[in-house]
């Protein structure tokens, strides 16, 4: 019975209703979309940075007791999280993974003529160029390449998603309070008669609010339904796109345990799930919280 009450009491101001919700699943649905994309870039840049940022190629005349003296040097700045060395055949063996579609190319290709190489990885991505400026100055090497820039790049794509992505959220949140406090205001001096009446027949203050604040829930509820809904059909929509644009990326599980997996990308039912239960979190604390402010700024003139 008081959700039917509840019911009828929304469909009484639609417009306002509507406005309310409709705000509600804006706000909510950048939210989402601003945490599927955090949530990417730093799984992209974490898979990044767990490969071997630089790569040392040696000279033909380098011997391997020279290669261990450098590694050695490397490893003693402290900087270093792994270092492994590749042989020639392990070369080999690399290019004939990578081109083994293609039997040309590897007919043309023997260990004799691949170099040497380690693949060193550091603890931080600021630590790549002091690595690579050490690795300069040592003789016996033919090439350094790292990929300090692809890193820097995603970390500066990921720090100004997140900045433009609170400044925008901020400015969502307050129309949708200014929003929420309208309207419950507005409803709440419609009904100021059956206020006083309940008021006078010894209704108690929370009983008189109750049914504003359970106004502000249903808001928040309805808006975070159709902001996941929304936002789970452009995910399922971007997906081949997506996937394209990751190729060669392995799966980017946010944690796993056991069977039991959380993939940022590609998306599986627990990304939706998990996603459902944040948007409903946040839609009722936003409703909440709306509710009760406009509860307490209107209402002190009515009881």
């Amino acid at each position: 019975m008081k959700a039917l009450s509840n019911w009828k009491r929304i469909r009484r101001t639609p417009y306002q209703t509507l406005a309310a919700i409709f705000m509600i699943a804006i706000t909510l649905f950048v939210l989402s979309i601003f945490l599927l994309i955090a949530a990417i870039s730093s799984a992209v840049i974490s898979y990044f940075e767990s490969k071997p940022q630089i790569t040392v190629f040696f000279q033909e005349t380098v011997d391997k007791s020279q290669i261990d003296a450098i590694s050695g040097r490397l490893q003693g700045t402290g900087k270093v999280a792994s270092l492994i060395y590749v042989s020639k055949d392990e070369a080999l063996k690399i290019y004939q993974e990578q081109n083994k579609n293609d039997p040309l190319l590897l007919e043309m290709v023997t260990a004799d003529i691949l170099p040497e190489s380690i693949e060193v990885s550091t603890y931080s991505p600021s630590q790549l160029t002091e690595i690579a400026e050490i690795l300069k100055s040592e003789k016996g090497i033919d090439e350094v390449v790292f990929q300090k820039d692809v890193v820097d790049t995603l970390i500066s794509w990921t720090s100004t998603i997140r900045k433009m992505g609170i400044v925008f959220l901020v400015f969502l949140l307050a129309a949708t309070f200014f929003i929420l406090l309208t309207s419950i205001g507005m409803k709440i001096a419609n009904r100021k008669d059956e206020i006083e009446i309940l008021k006078l027949v010894g209704a108690t203050p929370w009983y008189i609010r109750r049914p504003f604040i359970a106004e502000g829930l249903a808001y928040g509820v309805m808006g975070a339904f159709i902001s996941w809904i929304i936002a789970s059909g452009i995910v399922l929509y971007a997906q081949p796109y997506m996937t394209s644009f990751l190729q060669g990326i392995p799966p980017l599980a946010l944690f796993s345990i056991s069977t039991f997996s959380f993939h940022i990308w590609p998306p599986n039912i627990y990304l939706f799930l998990g996603l459902f239960l944040t948007l409903e979190l946040a839609g009722i604390t936003i409703g909440l919280l709306g509710s009760l402010l406009a509860v307490s700024r209107y209402m002190k003139y009515y009881i």
